[in-house]
């Protein structure tokens, strides 16, 4: 993927992050490599710059306080359909995974990703199949895969421990050691 056409054209990039030096290294990044960037922190931020200049690409990070990355992403679109997106995560799994490409979203990354990756990602999304060897996808774990369940159903209880404890049927006092741990390696 050119940063710069031939024409001349710089590539436009909306860039949301709730972690600003995580956002500012990715823009910094991004606008060595020519392209034009916008940051914002939140959902408000993200629609305000897109409605007043719609971007061609988009990355957005899925958890921030407020509304979810899901929601940029939906929303983005409905500002401008030929958006390109891909969704930043550092709690991936098969549901939001399925969740972000269902809305729009082009790709999916668990964090941390760098400049590299995401323009890999935007160039799979666009480019033609490949008859090259399949990547080999290598299974989390299963204590990594109960890590991100646990996260995902308190992220849906918008983090009552007490609510989220009775969907996932364990005692609350179990849940907040649990909640305790770091997650498991993949």
């Amino acid at each position: 993927m050119s940063a710069v056409g031939g024409d001349g054209h710089h590539p436009s990039l909306l860039l949301v992050d709730d972690d600003a030096t995580l956002r500012e290294r990715l823009a910094r990044a991004f606008r060595e490599r020519g392209w034009e960037v916008t940051t914002a922190g939140d959902y408000d931020e993200a629609l305000a710059a897109a409605r007043r200049e719609s971007p061609e690409y988009a990355v957005v990070d899925l958890r921030m306080p407020g509304r979810s990355g899901l929601e940029v992403v939906k929303d983005l679109l409905a500002v401008d359909a030929s958006t390109k997106a891909i969704v930043l995560t550092g709690y991936g799994s098969i549901a939001t995974t399925v969740d972000a490409i269902r809305l729009g979203a082009v790709n999916y990354l668990p964090k941390p990703a760098d400049v590299d990756d995401i323009l890999a990602a935007f160039e799979r999304a666009s480019g033609e199949p490949s008859l090259a060897a399949p990547e080999t996808f290598e299974a989390p774990s299963l204590a990594r895969a109960e890590w991100e369940h646990i996260h995902r159903v308190l992220a849906d209880c918008a983090g009552n421990i007490s609510e989220a404890s009775r969907k996932l049927g364990i005692h609350r006092r179990s849940l907040q050691r649990k909640l305790q741990k770091y997650p498991p390696a993949r």
